[in-house]
Formats: structure tokens, C-alpha cells, sequence
């Protein structure tokens, strides 16, 4: 089995993938951005100090702990926003529905 390359293009997408990730899933416990912030400049924090790995194996062992992170914070309820599907006001105002005849009378 060969070992992934260090600098790949694959790879830099799976870094952005998690980072991206992280950021919003400590949105689901954190919803104030103002509190949120100094939690993303920790995530932030994290992905720099191993950004000039170059061992392939060390830095699949260290995406593997990402995502192991990742699975184990995971929010049992995550935040929805409201206007996004399955949120609080989703489809709440709907337009009426026209039958043939015209608007549907109750």
C-alpha cells in the first residue's frame, strides 16, 4: 500500500475539507460569533502548527486524528439556521396552492 504523498493536490483539499469542517462544527456549540471567533483562531492555531509536515505517514496519522476529533465532538443537536431547510422558519410563509379552479377554499 503506498503512502500519500505530502504536497498533493488531494491533500491540500482534505486539509481545507476539515478545516472547513472544524469551523462549523464549533458553531454548533458556540453560536455567538463573538464567543465563536476565539475558538476558530484555536482551530486555526491547530492547522498551522502542522502545516509544514512533510512525512507522508505523520500526516496521515494526523488527518486521521482530525477526523477522529471531529466524530467525537460532533453536537448531538447541531444549530440550524432558520430559513435553512428543517429549520425554525422553513417554508413557514408558503404561498397558497391553486387547484384547477383556482385558490384551494377551506
Amino acid at each position: 500500500m503506498s503512502l500519500p504523498q505530502a504536497f498533493t493536490a488531494a491533500n491540500r483539499s482534505r486539509v481545507a475539507s476539515l478545516y472547513r469542517r472544524s469551523l462549523k462544527l464549533s458553531l454548533d456549540w458556540v453560536v455567538d460569533h463573538g464567543h465563536w471567533r476565539r475558538y476558530a483562531m484555536l482551530i486555526r492555531e491547530d492547522f498551522e502548527a502542522n502545516k509544514n509536515v512533510t512525512d507522508p505517514r505523520r500526516l496521515a496519522l494526523i488527518l486521521e486524528e482530525v477526523e477522529a476529533k471531529l466524530k467525537e465532538y460532533r453536537h448531538p443537536d447541531p444549530y440550524i439556521p432558520p430559513t435553512a431547510p428543517n429549520g425554525t422558519k422553513w417554508e413557514r410563509n408558503m404561498p397558497p396552492l391553486y387547484g384547477e379552479q383556482g385558490p384551494v377554499k377551506h
